[in-house]
């Protein structure tokens, strides 16, 4: 499972200029191909050895454990150009993840859904995403959807999987300013 995932491929261009932040990261294939894409990319995980995979040049490596007792969300707000996060859900960690996405900065988020346990694991439900959790959380946020998908999918393996792409926008909808009629 070396390959970016196609989710993220097909929407990784839409993210603007600046830091990416891959969630989770693994051994690194998302920070290496949005490093490869022209951005720096801040990748995080608690293993240090997937940490050691996934460092190279215009990726800075950070172990931290943001599920341990007393973790706080360690990025301020307003920081990263695009968050990445695949195959991963603390459900804790969202509000201060969309806290840090950018104006114009693009969320692009890939994990496995209810109905799971029917494939393998994970099978607990803190682990899954509940029916349009993915899409509810956008909403509730302030977030532009782009596209949506919750189903099963084959590749890489047979999968119950939520993935969203969705946009923070500089000026909400509801605020843009309109021309006089």
């Amino acid at each position: 499972m070396d390959d970016p995932s196609v989710w993220v491929q097909r929407y990784a261009p839409l993210v603007p200029g600046g830091e990416v932040l891959d969630l989770a990261c693994g051994s690194g294939r998302h920070s290496r191909y949005m490093q490869a894409l022209g951005h720096l990319v801040v990748a995080v995980d608690r293993d240090p050895q997937a940490l050691a995979a996934a460092a190279g040049d215009g990726i800075v490596t950070s172990e931290i454990d943001l599920e341990g007792e007393g973790a706080a969300w360690p990025f301020g707000p307003l920081r990263f150009a695009g968050i990445v996060v695949t195959n991963y859900l603390h459900r804790p960690l969202i509000a201060g993840m969309l806290g840090s996405l950018a104006p114009n900065g693009v969320l692009i988020y890939e994990t496995f859904a209810d109905g799971n346990a029917a494939f393998g694991k994970p099978s607990n439900p803190d682990f899954l995403l509940k029916s349009g959790e993915l899409l509810d959380i956008a909403r509730q946020n302030g977030l532009r959807v782009i596209a949506f998908e919750d189903g099963v999918v084959n590749t890489p393996k047979p999968a119950m999987v939520q993935r969203i792409c969705a946009v923070k926008e500089e000026f909400p909808r509801e605020a843009a300013l309109l021309p006089p009629i």
